[in-house]
């Protein structure tokens, strides 16, 4: 129904040796839904990397605050590679998946376990590696502070980055000093907490209920 390009090709900060990552959502036809056993609800393949939801579960994920699956639908035009009717119904109630409470504590308690990675490293896969691994969670501990940040106090999520190099620099120095990171994190903890959203305190349920529901219709052979 819906899929796109996500991760660092879509933040701006992908290398040249960055894989391209892909998410997306299916339906499972109707009829399925109602046998004895439950139809994965996930795909998730390495070559290419992609991961697909089914629809109900990425509306959970999504009217959870999930940072992950939530750039599915804000994403620049460009990156996405299928688009359906449905799916740009989805688009279009975007904002009603919002809720400041979820945003706030999804996007932060994400940022929060980059930082204990961060802290809880180690040097098994060689100091090299670990050097990389360690500037790559501190990079998305700044995105999401960043990102979080933003549509909690707008109600509006920009996907790539103003500033690569500022994120690149900011991975390079936490990976040398692990505690670098920190006063960013609390910064942004600060800055959720002084803010007041436009969001309202939970997102809109019925919204997206009825826009499954609509799908379940759509794919129902009967």
């Amino acid at each position: 129904m819906l899929s796109g390009i996500v991760g660092s090709t879509a933040y701006g900060l992908a290398h040249a040796g960055s894989d391209v990552d892909r998410l997306g959502m299916f339906a499972t036809p109707t009829e399925e839904l109602h046998g004895l056993r439950t139809p994965p609800e996930s795909h998730v393949t390495t070559a290419p990397d992609r991961t697909l939801h089914e629809a109900a579960k990425w509306c959970r994920l999504a009217l959870g605050g999930n940072p992950t699956v939530m750039e599915l639908v804000w994403l620049p035009d460009e990156l996405y590679e299928v688009r359906t009717p449905l799916s740009d119904e989805l688009i279009g109630i975007r904002h009603t998946l919002l809720g400041a409470r979820r945003v706030r504590d999804a996007y932060l308690g994400y940022a929060t376990q980059q930082f204990r990675k961060l802290r809880n490293r180690t040097d098994a896969a060689g100091p090299g590696e670990t050097r990389r691994r360690t500037a790559k969670h501190a990079r998305h501990l700044k995105r999401l502070c960043h990102q979080g940040y933003e549509l909690y106090a707008t109600g509006r999520l920009s996907i790539r980055v103003d500033d690569p190099e500022s994120f690149r620099r900011f991975g390079e120095e936490a990976a040398a000093d692990p505690e670098a990171a920190l006063p960013l994190l609390r910064y942004y903890e600060a800055a959720f907490a002084e803010t007041r959203s436009p969001l309202p305190d939970q997102p809109d349920e019925t919204a997206a209920d009825a826009w499954l529901r609509k799908v379940r219709r759509h794919f129902y052979a009967g």
